[in-house]
C-alpha cells in the first residue's frame, strides 16, 4: 500500500478503436481512489471513438503527460495501431519505468508486450487473444485478474472493473478499495454463466470465435513481427 499522504498521478491511454469498457470501467474505480488526480492522454487532443461509435476526449496529449505512478492501458480493436507505434510504445516504456503500477485491460496488454513490458511476466489478456501473450514473452495464465510485482493484468472487457478494484486495494487499501465498490454498487448477478470460453455454450463459443478470426489473425501476424523484433523465441505448437 502507498502512504495515504502520498499524492498518486494516474493516467489512462486513449486512442481511435478503443474498447470503452477497457477505458470507463476502470475509470470508475481509478477515479475515485483517494489522493489522486486522473487524466486520459491521447496522441493529439482530438476526439476517438471507441469500437461501437461512442466518442471519447483525452485530458491532453501524450507528451503533456506527467511522469503517472499508475499507468492504465486497455485493449480494443484498434490495439492493432499501435502494436508497431514507436511514439506510442516509447511513451509507454517510459511511463512504466517510473510508475509504481501498470494496469492493463484486455488485449491492452498486447501492447505492453509490444513495448517489451512482458518478457518473463505471468500475465492475461482477453480469450480470444490469450494464446498470444507468449509471442511476447509473457508467462500466460488463465485466471480474471493476474498480478505480477507492480504489473496487474485484467482479462476481457469487464474483468478490467475487478482489475482496478485489486488496484485500489494494492494503492489505498481493502478498506478504500470496499468503499469504492460500494459506490458503485458493484454486485453483479449476470443471467447466464456464458463469461468465459469455460462456461459458455459450445455453439455459442462457437459463434464468438467465428466473429473475431479476422482481427484475431491479424493480431497473430503482428505478435509474430513484434516476436521477432524483441527476439522471443515462441515453441511451435
Amino acid at each position: 500500500m502507498i502512504a495515504h499522504d502520498v499524492h498518486l498521478r494516474i493516467g489512462s491511454l486513449l486512442f481511435e478503436g478503443v474498447d470503452q469498457i477497457d477505458l470507463t470501467g476502470p475509470f470508475e474505480v481509478l477515479s475515485r481512489i483517494p489522493n489522486s488526480t486522473y487524466r486520459i492522454y491521447g496522441k493529439t487532443l482530438e476526439p476517438v471513438r471507441d469500437i461501437k461509435g461512442l466518442r471519447l476526449t483525452p485530458d491532453a496529449t501524450l507528451a503533456d503527460a506527467p511522469p503517472l505512478d499508475v499507468l492504465h492501458v486497455p485493449g480494443g480493436f484498434g490495439q492493432e495501431a499501435l502494436m508497431e507505434d514507436a511514439e506510442v510504445l516509447d511513451w509507454i516504456r517510459a511511463q512504466a519505468a517510473g510508475a509504481c503500477r501498470i494496469f492493463s485491460v484486455c488485449t491492452g496488454a498486447l501492447i505492453c508486450g509490444a513495448a517489451g513490458l512482458l518478457r518473463g511476466r505471468r500475465a492475461t489478456t482477453h480469450w480470444a487473444s490469450f494464446h498470444l501473450l507468449p509471442f511476447f514473452g509473457a508467462v500466460p495464465v488463465n485466471e480474471r485478474v493476474v498480478v505480477d510485482g507492480s504489473y496487474v493484468f485484467a482479462a476481457g472487457v469487464t474483468a478490467g472493473i475487478d482489475g482496478a478494484l485489486r488496484l485500489a486495494a494494492e494503492l489505498r487499501g481493502d478498506d478504500a478499495a470496499q468503499a469504492i465498490q460500494l459506490y458503485m454498487a458493484y454486485a453483479p448477478e449476470p443471467p447466464f454463466d456464458s463469461g468465459t470460453p469455460e462456461t459458455a455454450p459450445p455453439e455459442i463459443l462457437q459463434q464468438s470465435r467465428q466473429a473475431t478470426r479476422a482481427i484475431t489473425a491479424q493480431r497473430e501476424e503482428t505478435a509474430r513481427r513484434v516476436a521477432a523484433r524483441l527476439g522471443v523465441v515462441v515453441a511451435a505448437d
